[in-house]
């Protein structure tokens, strides 16, 4: 369990834009990618993403058997694995040392689970077929979509990026609301650190953007009505967005062999659970504060060391103030500075984790942490955090990124930044 995991190559994609350096930018102008759902007939807002997801991977049969959601995974999948220079490299390979190279390199994904638009194809025949079953059944075939089964499967991503690639090793569906992608990673550090693959891809995505998540989210009182403002006074809610993020890790010497560019390494992570019921937050924050104390162990870390918190940051009033608990129980009044990226683009869900990862490994090689533009006015509950709308400097090239989900689920990683493509 001594291995190096080092990240080699990232992709992403959500509302603020198709490639990291874009989101990234965007982010750090202070300009935030969510809009008027002004389709749907209301005042609702969320982060869209503007490409057609057709035009997102090269296969143009795709399309007709996945979802909106898979299409997204694939992309920032090839996005991380063309960055890594993965494919280019194998192809200098003998053959049975690419069947080998295949065998080692695994595929961890995190999936969303709130796929409601997977129902929709029924609509029609519902309608048709009122309270007949007979009718349904019989009218079933020509009005359902065959490949509906096969477009609804939570794994496809997982499928079809080892299709693609021909990559067979170790691999994971992960399904686990909005810490599934950075649960993902985690998983995937753990097979190389293990032994188990030499490099692995690990992916989150999600397309909560659909009217049933929307309604769903809104009733439980979960949504705000224009922006979303973590550690604010004022905030009220969060808001959805569609995007998928994934990173390619690999052992430190296998990068190392291949001269690839190194961009950080996953230092540890740590998971854990407030075992209450599916919307209990606890005021302490003792979840994640557990979470965060197992990162740091995993990483052989201590608190001072960390640079930067990317924290969960959803904008709502438990989780935010909650989570600002968390952060002074672990860190005290030594806390480095904290930033969420929520506001830039909405909530992520399953794709949060891996692209807020993304984020703060850019933050760490600019020296950067990026202001919360949206922030007014810090909450007395969240005085204690050094959060601000302006730009910070991390304190070291470590950052923790936090990720939270509905049953008091809990995701914690520790990354270093690389510099100039090396490590420390």
């Amino acid at each position: 369990m001594s291995r190096r995991v080092v990240v080699t190559g990232s992709g992403a994609l959500c509302a603020a834009g198709a490639h990291c350096a874009d989101i990234w930018a965007a982010a750090c102008a202070g300009h935030s990618a969510l809009t008027t759902l002004s389709d749907w007939g209301a005042s609702r807002r969320g982060g869209v993403v503007e490409i057609d997801a057709r035009t997102l991977v090269e296969d143009r049969k795709l399309p007709k058997l996945l979802r909106r959601s898979d299409m997204y995974g694939l992309y920032a999948a090839a996005r991380a694995i063309d960055d890594a220079g993965l494919i280019a490299y194998r192809d200098t390979l003998a053959d049975r040392a690419v069947a080998t190279f295949n065998d080692r390199t695994g595929v961890f994904v995190g999936a969303g689970g709130s796929a409601y638009q997977n129902q929709y194809d029924f609509f029609p025949l519902l309608d048709v077929a009122g309270d007949d079953l007979p009718t349904f059944g019989r009218e079933l075939p020509a009005t359902v979509n065959p490949m509906w089964l096969l477009r609804s499967l939570p794994n496809n991503v997982l499928c079809h990026v080892g299709i693609r690639f021909g990559f067979k090793g170790a691999n994971a569906c992960i399904t686990n609301h909005s810490v599934s992608g950075l649960l993902a990673v985690s998983e995937a550090a753990s097979a190389i650190r293990a032994g188990e693959v030499e490099r692995a891809v690990a992916i989150g995505h999600d397309a909560p953007v659909e009217p049933q998540a929307v309604l769903y989210f809104e009733r439980l009182g979960l949504l705000a009505t224009e922006c979303v403002r973590p550690f604010d006074a004022a905030r009220s809610g969060s808001l959805l967005g569609d995007g998928a993020g994934a990173l390619l890790l690999e052992t430190a010497e296998g990068a190392a062999a291949r001269g690839a560019t190194v961009l950080g390494e996953i230092l540890g992570s740590g998971c854990a659970s407030e075992a209450g019921h599916l919307l209990a937050i606890r005021e302490d924050g003792d979840g994640l504060a557990r979470a965060m104390t197992a990162a740091l162990d995993d990483a052989g870390l201590d608190a001072a060391d960390v640079g930067m918190i990317v924290a969960h940051g959803n904008g709502t009033r438990r989780s935010d103030a909650s989570e600002a608990a968390a952060i002074g129980s672990v860190f005290g009044a030594a806390a480095p500075p904290v930033t969420a990226f929520k506001w830039a683009f909405g909530h992520l869900i399953a794709a949060a984790g891996v692209v807020e990862s993304v984020l703060a490994l850019h933050a760490l090689r600019a020296g950067v942490v990026p202001g919360i533009a949206t922030l007014r006015e810090v909450d007395p509950a969240c005085a204690h955090l050094p959060v601000l709308s302006a730009a910070q400097a991390p304190r070291s090239d470590v950052a923790l990124i936090l990720s939270r989900g509905f049953a008091g689920m809990n995701v914690v990683l520790a990354v270093r930044a690389a510099h100039g493509g090396r490590l420390p």
